[in-house]
């Protein structure tokens, strides 16, 4: 190992005179004056929101509504909350095993799902609670299938990497295997005709896995409704984007696929991307690479720290510069859209849904034995029998 450290390639460091995306998360700007707070109104998005690679930038002007906004604001704050309530279960050894937090990325989940028809189709990693709930899932099942127990969305018996809604197909704990799924889900839509998207998303970890690149290749091949998304928080598990990949603007590593590159910590710009996403596949152009810039607080699972590889004062100046929750809390304000005591209702709100959520997971049983035979086979296909660890042991359906 000590020869192969001689081999380390120095990181990338992009020239000063290179464009960046912008990643303030509080840069968008009010057009007008609001004079009516039920109608819609305008806002324009900082110049470099976007980046993009063969294909037209979507407009920067948007119209947004105070109700949305609203909306917003409140599912980010929950989103946070409940992860945050994640995060203290694992502490209490009350949740075992793997469990990756979302904690600073609430505006990629939140403005998907905000951007996105419920007939569409999402598939993720790991890090995939508030997909989950986004989707038409429940804290509580999140919560209580974290916590083995069944109440949760797979009954106690899929842990963290593994909730699922009729919309939403995970969850995925292999790195990167969830991409080509996503392909065959986009080809599924396509085949039935359904005027729908596939948005199929990986971290920037997985973005040099070769099934990534197949998937890409056959969604171009038949010009698949799919949506591949990399969000990239700039570290996959302890190594920086820039020490694991040559090529660190993801959105551009299609080759014949268009590519988005987006500012993943102002959810205006985020929903905004996401249905120009949208509407580019599902008008038949093909699939298309977009790429959150967001950031997470914490370390890539619960057993990672998160301070080895990237300093405190990092951590810190993203929390203080840059959190999305803060940034769409200073637009609400600023706008007239809402008072700082209306938020800490909508916050005081957030915490008591998750609070109460806990709770009731926590009385949920934990699954019985006889529940090892079940969720095997969908139901109704079952076979007469199944045998299990030894060839005496024989359960009867």
């Amino acid at each position: 190992m000590a020869s192969l450290a001689r081999f380390r390639p120095a990181v990338r460091r992009i020239p000063a005179f290179a464009r960046a995306i912008q990643t303030s998360a509080d840069t968008t700007q009010l057009q007008d004056a609001i004079e009516d707070h039920s109608k819609p109104f305008t806002v324009k998005l900082h110049e470099e929101s976007f980046r993009t690679y063969q294909c037209e930038t979507p407009s920067l002007e948007v119209q947004v509504n105070k109700d949305e906004l609203l909306k917003m604001y409140k599912d980010m704050q929950t989103m946070r909350r409940m992860e945050m309530a994640a995060d203290a279960l694992y502490k209490a050894k009350l949740i075992r095993g793997f469990c990756h937090l979302a904690i600073g990325q609430e505006a990629v989940s939140v403005g998907l799902e905000y951007g996105i028809k419920p007939e569409d189709r999402v598939i993720t990693a790991y890090r995939c609670h508030p997909f989950a709930v986004m989707r038409g899932g429940t804290i509580k099942g999140v919560i209580a299938e974290l916590l083995g127990r069944q109440a949760g969305m797979s009954n106690g018996k899929g842990g963290s990497m593994h909730i699922f809604t009729p919309s939403f197909f995970g969850g995925n704990g292999i790195v990167g295997a969830q991409v080509p799924v996503g392909a065959g889900i986009a080809l599924a839509q396509k085949y039935l005709g359904k005027n729908t998207a596939t948005f199929a998303l990986y971290g920037d970890g997985a973005s040099n896995q070769g099934q990534v690149f197949e998937a890409f290749n056959m969604a171009k091949l038949w010009d698949l409704p799919a949506v591949f998304v990399c969000e990239n928080n700039k570290y996959g598990m302890g190594t920086s984007a820039e020490r694991s990949s040559s090529n660190t603007e993801y959105f551009t590593r299609g080759d014949k696929i268009p590519g988005l590159q987006v500012n993943g910590m102002d959810i205006i710009a985020s929903r905004h991307a996401v249905q120009y996403a949208r509407k580019w596949v599902t008008e038949g152009n093909g699939p298309l690479l977009m790429e959150f810039v967001t950031y997470r607080y914490g370390g890539h699972s619960m057993s990672d720290p998160g301070t080895t590889y990237r300093t405190r004062e990092e951590v810190q100046r993203m929390r203080s510069t840059q959190d999305p929750i803060r940034g769409l809390q200073r637009y609400i304000e600023e706008w007239g859209l809402a008072t700082e005591q209306e938020l800490k209702q909508l916050d005081k709100d957030a915490k008591a849904e998750v609070d109460q959520a806990v709770e009731e997971a926590k009385q949920s049983p934990e699954p019985l034995t006889k529940d090892l035979w079940t969720d095997i086979y969908y139901k109704g296909t079952e076979p007469s029998s199944m045998r299990g660890r030894e060839r005496e042991e024989v359960h009867y359906y």
